[in-house]
């Protein structure tokens, strides 16, 4: 009796664990997938950081993980540095200037000031310049507030190392921050002004918006038709933007939580573009024509911390 009362629990046992299992990590996958974007650059990279961090959650000890979101943080951490060096082996033979892949996020994300600022286009250029190891601190001290115990733990360093490498970092990219942060509604009416003097030809507005030393990078992978090196200089862009305007199709939405455009061409999406914008002047415009980074445009990504 007693031994089939034993092999009738069995199943029922594992039953609860993979269901407790499975339960946390959909509880965090949101999150999850923002710490390995953030860290990445990369949807297509970080889903792959999320599918390797299940499998290494799918065989722990439940009984030994304290704090689950913590436990997981680490895992996907840990993933996506190996990957951020592998990615940073991929851009050296990359053809042509490397953007991040752009996301359609829903308007809750700009709302979440911190998260939009981290997320956007700008910022995630900026974190290109950081150490893997100083982006994995950052994301993890500034982003996602964690202690610098959890944080030391998932990148293998000690707690002193740490506050050191936090601080090189927030120093670093406070440099390279943009110089006068836009509101929501400033970023808002730049974008507007810019859709209009592209769409219209106005090659008089469209230089009253750009700074003189604005800089246009366009990333076609070595794919598609794009510039091979940065276009520099006000004059410069707006010739290269007045040239492909005749046949654009300018289309508002929310890219990394920012007010962008969706270019299309032929009804299809040939490019996403977005801008940072310091004291009321667009200095960069990001335009992701490379069809492998254009594939979550159709439909929001969920980000959350």
């Amino acid at each position: 009796m007693s031994d089939r009362a034993r092999d009738t629990s069995e199943p029922v046992a594992r039953g609860d664990r993979v269901n407790s299992i499975t339960r946390a990590f959909v509880a965090h996958r949101n999150l999850l997938f923002t710490v390995a974007y953030e860290m990445l650059g990369s949807a297509a990279d970080a889903e792959d950081v999320l599918q390797e961090t299940w499998l290494r959650w799918a065989g722990v000890d439940l009984d030994t993980v304290r704090d689950r979101r913590a436990y997981l943080v680490r895992i996907t951490t840990r993933q996506a540095l190996s990957h951020l060096r592998t990615l940073g082996r991929r851009k050296e033979s990359y053809v042509g200037p490397w953007l991040p892949e752009p996301l359609l996020t829903a308007p809750d994300v700009a709302e979440d000031v911190e998260l939009a600022d981290s997320v956007s286009m700008a910022m995630l250029l900026v974190l290109e310049t950081l150490t893997p190891t100083e982006r994995a601190v950052f994301v993890l001290r500034e982003v996602f507030a964690l202690g610098y115990d959890e944080i030391a733990e998932a990148v293998d360093k000690s707690p002193a190392a740490v506050r050191q490498i936090a601080h090189r970092a927030r120093t670093h990219v406070a440099a390279r921050r943009p110089r006068g942060v836009a509101s929501a509604a400033e970023t808002r009416r730049t974008v507007e002004a810019f859709q209009r003097a592209v769409e219209t030809g106005d090659l008089q507005r469209l230089l009253d918006i750009l700074a003189p030393d604005v800089v246009l990078l366009t990333d076609g992978g070595g794919v598609v038709r794009a510039a091979p090196v940065p276009v520099v200089g006000a004059d410069q862009v707006a010739h290269v933007l007045g040239r492909i305007a005749a046949a654009m199709s300018l289309q508002p939405t929310q890219v990394n939580a920012d007010p962008a455009l969706i270019v299309r061409l032929g009804g299809e999406i040939d490019t996403v573009l977005t801008m940072r914008i310091d004291d009321g002047l667009i200095t960069g415009l990001y335009a992701v024509r490379n069809p492998e980074k254009l594939s979550r445009l159709e439909r929001e990504t969920a980000l959350h911390r």
